[in-house]
C-alpha cells in the first residue's frame, strides 16, 4: 500500500512524479531550477541502466541518461513537481532535441509501484566522459538519498575530464548547488578513476 502522502500526491492537481537519475539526485541542484521540487525517497527503474551516453551540445560532454537494459536497474530518487516545475524542465533539458520526456514510466517507490516521468536522451551515443563538476553533482546527489553505496563507489570511480572552462555557466551553477549542499570541496567527492572507458553504472 501506497505511504498516504504519497497517495494524496498522485491525486492532488499540478503535482507530477519525476524520477531523477542524472544531476537533478541532488536536491539543491533541482530546486534552483525548480523551486517547488520535493524529494519523496529512492527509487528504481527495472529494465534500464544509467550511462553517460548523451551528449552535451554545450560542452561536449557525456551527460547521464538511461538505457533499457535487460536484468538491470537504474537507481534513483522520486520528486514531486508541479505542471510549471514540470514544464521548466523540460526546457532544461532540451525536450525534443536533447532528451525526449516520458510519462508513466513504471518506477518502485520502497518496493511500491508508481507512474512517473523521467527523461530519455533522443539520440544516445557509445557513452563519453562526463565532466568532473557533472559527475560531482551525481556522487553528491547519491550520497544525499543514501543510494546504494556500491553505486556510489562506482560513480566515485567513474572516468571525468576536468573542465578547462572555470567560468562556464553550467560549471558555475553546479559548484553553487554543491557549495549549498555543504560540497565546498567537490573535488573530494571524485576519487581515483578507473582504467576502463565506461564502467557499468544505474
Amino acid at each position: 500500500m501506497l505511504a498516504p502522502d504519497i497517495a494524496a500526491l498522485q491525486t492532488a492537481a499540478m503535482t507530477r512524479l519525476y524520477f531523477a537519475y542524472g544531476s537533478n539526485l541532488l536536491t539543491q541542484r533541482l530546486t534552483a531550477r525548480c523551486p517547488g521540487a520535493r524529494p519523496l525517497g529512492r527509487a528504481t527503474l527495472d529494465g534500464h541502466r544509467v550511462a553517460f551516453a548523451k551528449l552535451s551540445t554545450v560542452d561536449g560532454s557525456g551527460k547521464a541518461t538511461i538505457l533499457p537494459a535487460a536484468r538491470q536497474t537504474a537507481h534513483g530518487v522520486l520528486y514531486a513537481l508541479s505542471d510549471g516545475d514540470l514544464a521548466t524542465l523540460d526546457l532544461i533539458e532540451g525536450v525534443g532535441h536533447g532528451y525526449h520526456r516520458l510519462d508513466s514510466v513504471a518506477v518502485r517507490l520502497d518496493g511500491a509501484p508508481l507512474a512517473a516521468s523521467t527523461y530519455i536522451a533522443c539520440a544516445p551515443i557509445a557513452p563519453i566522459n562526463p565532466l568532473d563538476w557533472y559527475l560531482a553533482l551525481i556522487v553528491a546527489g547519491a550520497r544525499q538519498h543514501g543510494l546504494d553505496a556500491a553505486l556510489v563507489a562506482r560513480y566515485r570511480r567513474h572516468r571525468f575530464d576536468p573542465d578547462p572552462q572555470h567560468r562556464r555557466p553550467g560549471r558555475l551553477a553546479a559548484v553553487a548547488a554543491l557549495t549549498a549542499a555543504g560540497h565546498a570541496d567537490w573535488a573530494g567527492l571524485l576519487g581515483s578513476p578507473e582504467p576502463a572507458a565506461e564502467p557499468a553504472a544505474g
